[in-house]
């Protein structure tokens, strides 16, 4: 164990044994506090003078400098003289410390946190109780009153109240209600405008037998919240009133041994699986198909592992020469995607190959076997196309043929007109990747995610009805509509809970970081640490996608939205925005000669969720060079999308309105700004809807 550092509570360091070190005086642990909180960038000589004091002494610099040096003795005391300190660096104007991801017990409370929701709910609950007991006190609690700690101890602070309801969500999920009683009576008392410590605190009372005391609960919050706010209880505590009041089945509480009981269930089934199958018969295929689409849905290990078997699958159904057994084991995993990007695309194109064989197998097979076969059986072999062509409009995301666009629209055809609900869910999420042939395509993919949630509801889909969420999220969110947006995410994140969807969390954590963003409710420092705080979601979550490039070029959309220099990125791992990114670190480097030719290498953006940040950016270095031709291209590709945020559909980042960026240009090009100007949605950024909601 090496250097450790506690700022849950009193700033503090321990060796590698454990013990306590010496900070010295309060700006020596304000020094270093001040370093945490910048998480490993260069904090300047300047800026931590202005932290330190309010009027600065003559010999400001120099304390500044024996302050660190006294850190760095107490910290590295081994360290040889004029040798180069390994953990408070010197760094250009300032200083940094390069401490490891584990090394902060914030960064460590962090990760835990975020990690917990895909864990299984025992691991998950030891995982958030270590956590939390890990806090000594509030956050930097000697540093309270100070500036640069404030928007950090309010992220920690919250951090903290969402793992507290979410041990307390988890006990009731272990039928440990009784258990999660106390500390959310506490926990509500202490906070009492958190609608969902209410919430939570009734439901573990009514599950504990005790319906009195959850309808007064209940009340007690009603009546603080319409007194002191003047606001009525928000939808999740009407509902869950009136589910009491009515004894609703849903709300019964889960039976204490109904893990254990779970274990046994599928061992004992499993065992009579093995058993009474032959491990040569196909119907194993079949099944083992349903358990990866399963598995797919459960995040980390498991959409990994799903990933990989899936395509084993594949290969085993196709070896044995039966091509409805390979069309049914190709489409029984309709688990939907919302990221655009693909994961692994080299295994992706390997599925839309061996979809379009079995395609054409069954073709033969059918023309073969002649129109003597009706009914039934035709509508089964149209429903194994329709699955088989919504597979390839899926694993066919960010295809510029228009082969993958074709494919989602004849499974949408079969699915209507065999009136299949699952089916056409499964049509409309292959549609919905394919509704990126062009920029501005919001309002569209609005509607695909209507219906939706409105089709899932109805025939209890949730998985899709999840999806739809997500991409009404995402798609109002370009428009600049964050009431429906914030309620669609809201209704996400209840069915993720009760239905046990932990990647949902990935999804609507950037979200709210972005939302902060873009209504302009957040300075640009709080609005980069819900960046960061979102960007720890992915780790482990099984989607190389959220994870490869997305902060960093969160961040320079961010800094460039505010007129500030890119952040000092210029050596990270912009995983596949690099050639997006790399024009704009250069110019903010004064490297106009390699911008200049890194623009002239850019090629088209994907078409993805984050085509239009991703043209932003080129027509800002297109802008600052005078690179006439790729103002021409980014004007022509922007102009469809003159009414949306950029990049705000992607339910990540934005680059604001997409009509600032078009004025731009053509004022850059001599054209006027009319031509774009008709179509652009007249509300603000705020919380309004736009004009066509």
């Amino acid at each position: 164990m090496g250097i450790a550092f506690g700022v849950l509570g009193p700033v503090t360091a321990w060796d590698g044994t454990g013990g306590a070190i010496a900070l010295k005086g309060p700006r020596h642990r304000a020094v270093l506090a001040r370093l945490i909180v910048a998480r490993g960038r260069v904090v300047p000589v300047t800026r931590l003078i202005d932290d330190l004091w309010d009027e600065p002494p003559a010999g400001a610099v120099g304390a500044v400098r024996t302050f660190v040096a006294a850190l760095r003795r107490a910290l590295e005391p081994d360290r040889p003289p004029r040798t180069p300190a390994r953990l408070l660096v010197t760094e250009g104007p300032g200083y940094a410390l390069r401490a490891g991801a584990d090394a902060v017990d914030a960064w460590r409370f962090e990760h835990a946190v975020a990690t917990a929701a895909a864990l299984p709910p025992e691991e998950g609950l030891g995982r958030l109780e270590e956590a939390l007991g890990w806090w000594r006190g509030p956050a930097y609690a000697e540093f309270a009153d100070q500036d640069w700690a404030r928007a950090e101890r309010s992220r920690l602070a919250e951090l903290r109240l969402h793992a507290v309801e979410r041990r307390a969500e988890t006990r009731l999920t272990l039928g440990r209600a009784a258990e999660a009683v106390p500390d959310l009576d506490a926990h509500a008392a202490g906070h009492p405008w958190r609608e969902e410590a209410w919430r939570l605190l009734a439901l573990a009372l009514y599950r504990s037998g005790r319906q009195g005391d959850a309808l007064a609960v209940l009340r007690r919050a009603r009546a603080l919240l319409v007194d002191e706010l003047g606001v009525d209880p928000g939808p999740g505590l009407r509902r869950l009133e009136a589910d009491i009041l009515r004894q609703a089945g849903h709300l019964d509480p889960a039976s204490p041994g109904a893990a254990g009981a779970a274990a046994r269930v599928w061992a004992q089934a499993t065992a009579a699986y093995d058993r009474a199958v032959a491990s040569g018969a196909r119907a194993r295929l079949e099944t083992t198909a349903g358990l990866l689409r399963d598995l797919a849905v459960t995040g980390g290990g498991g959409l990994q592992a799903a990933r990989e078997h899936r395509v084993a699958a594949i290969e085993a159904a196709e070896e044995l020469g039966d091509a409805e057994l390979t069309a049914r084991v190709i489409g029984a995993f309709d688990v939907p995607a919302i990221w655009t990007r693909s994961d692994d695309p080299g295994q992706a194109a390997r599925i839309v190959t061996a979809a379009g064989r079995t395609l054409a197998a069954l073709a033969a097979g059918h023309g073969a076997a002649g129109h003597g076969a009706a009914g039934h059986e035709a509508a089964g072999h149209e429903a194994a196309r329709a699955r088989l062509l919504a597979t390839i409009a899926l694993e066919s995301r960010g295809d510029r043929s228009g082969h993958g666009l074709r494919a989602a629209r004849q499974a949408e055809e079969i699915a209507r007109r065999l009136n299949d609900p699952a089916l056409l869910a499964f049509a409309l999420s292959g549609l919905f990747m394919q509704t990126f042939h062009r920029t501005g395509l919001a309002a569209r993919r609005a509607e695909i995610g209507a219906e939706l949630v409105d089709l899932s509801a109805r025939h209890g889909l949730v998985t899709f009805e999840v999806l739809g969420h997500l991409i009404r999220m995402q798609a109002r969110s370009a428009l600049a509509d964050f009431t429906t947006a914030d309620a669609h995410a809201a209704e996400a994140e209840r069915l993720a809970v009760r239905h046990e969807r932990p990647l949902v969390g990935v999804f609507t954590a950037w979200y709210r970081a972005l939302r902060l963003d873009a209504t302009g409710r957040a300075t640009v420092e709080e609005a980069e640490a819900a960046y960061r705080e979102a960007a720890a979601r992915p780790d482990g979550a099984g989607m190389p996608g959220m994870e490869r490039g997305l902060l960093p070029l969160a961040l320079l959309c961010l800094r460039l939205r505010h007129g500030q220099p890119p952040p000092d990125v210029e050596h990270a791992d912009w995983g596949p925005y690099a050639p997006w990114a790399r024009p704009l670190v250069l110019l903010a480097r004064d490297r106009r000669a390699e911008a200049a030719a890194a623009l002239r290498a850019l090629p088209e953006p994907p078409r993805d969720l984050l085509t239009e940040a991703l043209w932003c950016l080129a027509a800002r270095a297109a802008l600052t060079l005078g690179d006439r031709t790729t103002m021409e291209r980014a004007h022509a590709a922007l102009l469809p999308a003159a009414g949306e945020l950029a990049g705000a559909g992607s339910g990540v980042l934005t680059l604001g309105p997409v009509a600032a960026h078009l004025d731009d240009l053509a004022a850059a090009l001599g054209r006027p700004a009319a031509e774009h100007r008709q179509g652009v949605a007249t509300g603000t950024v705020e919380d309004g809807v736009s004009p066509d909601a």
